[in-house]
């Protein structure tokens, strides 16, 4: 309500669907298991792409963009956010939340069993499951990736900064050697910070067609 009174230019649905999100995490009433990808990311928007849908009025768009062109990457900055969440915290979840966000289809397609999860037991189906997972994701960072230059360039560094922040943890997570059953890849502060002028430097028109060394070209689709 509260929403609709001071901002009426939001629309109220990505706060209803937020609101879903989260009733799908409260125990004996929501989900705590997820068949495929398809009900992941259902999950994965409620509770993390709504967020983008909700910046992006108060973003504000460049020049020759509106909300309906960059809406796809923003929910696919949420989404891959929150997949990140979701493999850096694999053990964590299902130790002591009794929760496990793997898409039981994937686990089946490598080999990796529910109970291997609550036990910790790290082997090579997981190694392999686990990049997998962290090529879907970066799959999600990329189209993201793209929603920077469509959004206000005043607007462009906090996200950009996110988005490098956020996807360094998949970094951590295979030099930790992909065990995220009993190891939290972390992202240090001072590491954070170090990566402001490179973000920076992403946020800018030209670093689309002259990237930094190890960067993919952005491409508008």
């Amino acid at each position: 309500l509260d929403v609709l009174v001071n901002s009426p230019p939001l629309p109220i649905t990505p706060f209803m669907d937020m609101v879903r999100g989260m009733l799908m995490d409260v125990p004996d009433l929501g989900q705590s298991r997820y068949d495929s990808f398809d009900e992941l990311h259902l999950y994965c928007y409620r509770v993390a792409g709504t967020v983008g849908l909700m910046s992006l009025p108060v973003f504000g768009c460049a020049q020759g963009y509106n909300e309906d062109i960059a809406r796809e990457p923003a929910l696919s900055l949420g989404v891959a956010f929150q997949l990140t969440n979701i493999l850096r915290d694999v053990g964590e979840d299902a130790v002591q939340r009794g929760r496990v966000y793997l898409p039981y289809d994937d686990m089946a397609k490598f080999g990796v069993t529910e109970e291997q999860i609550l036990a910790q037991k790290l082997d090579q189906n997981y190694v392999d499951m686990m990049k997998y997972q962290i090529d879907r994701a970066r799959m999600y960072y990329r189209r993201a990736r793209r929603g920077v230059f469509m959004l206000a360039p005043e607007s462009r560094l906090p996200v950009q900064l996110s988005l490098d922040a956020y996807g360094a943890i998949l970094d951590k997570i295979e030099a930790n050697g992909y065990d995220t059953l009993t190891t939290r890849a972390y992202v240090g502060k001072w590491e954070k910070i170090s990566k402001i002028p490179f973000s920076w430097y992403r946020t800018l028109d030209i670093s689309k067609t002259v990237p930094f060394p190890g960067d993919e070209p952005v491409v508008d689709e």
